[in-house]
């Protein structure tokens, strides 16, 4: 039997994951980060769908700003699709730097969670 070894972040972000579930009146908000770019998701995981995305890819700023612009952007869309109110996915990882700065600006700008 071939044994399964996963990291943290994925121990972490399964038991996250157990507990957020995105729906169609309040879908989830994901972030993934790689060490160049910021991406963000709102998902409905009851259609499993992808209703809005924005990443960091065009940017050309640094990585923190990018994340705030990556919020900022997520949140227009989900205002102009008529998304107010999300579930924050962290996808496992801290509570602290891109993520942070990302969750702040996409409540400045109108989200809710």
């Amino acid at each position: 039997m071939k044994r399964i070894i996963l990291s943290n972040r994925d121990r972490i972000k399964n038991r996250i994951r157990a507990k957020v579930q995105g729906t169609e009146q309040r879908p989830r908000l994901t972030v993934f980060k790689s060490n160049k770019f910021t991406y963000a998701q709102i998902i409905d995981d009851n259609a499993g769908k992808t209703l809005v995305q924005a990443n960091s890819s065009e940017m050309k700023d640094k990585k923190m700003d990018a994340a705030i612009g990556v919020g900022k952007e997520i949140a227009k869309a989900a205002k102009a699709k008529g998304i107010t109110k999300v579930v924050f996915d962290r996808n496992g990882y801290k509570y602290t730097g891109r993520i942070l700065a990302l969750a702040e600006a996409a409540r400045e700008a109108g989200l809710e969670f």
